[in-house]
């Protein structure tokens, strides 16, 4: 795979290797995503997701073309400008 989806890829598996399913219930990541997924916390689903985009959007051609943005935060825009006394 691409290093376009590492990042998103790493931070999946640590939420799941910290998810009370795998810490409490002792259950593999893999079973927790397939088999439990009401189980999991929002980020990791949110990550899930995020991953999922990230791969699909590999194989757009368009997406490939103008660059894979999946999981790519942007920053907040700025609320205020900065003014010109003219």
């Amino acid at each position: 795979m691409s290093s376009s989806c590492q990042h998103l890829l790493a931070a999946l598996k640590e939420c799941l290797l910290h998810s009370d399913c795998v810490m409490k219930n002792g259950r593999l990541p893999s079973e927790c995503l397939k088999e439990y997924p009401h189980e999991l916390p929002e980020r990791c689903l949110s990550l899930r997701q995020a991953t999922f985009d990230c791969k699909r959007n590999m194989l757009d051609m368009r997406k490939r073309f103008r660059g894979n943005t999946a999981g790519i935060v942007t920053p907040p825009p700025q609320s205020g400008r900065p003014s010109s006394s003219s």
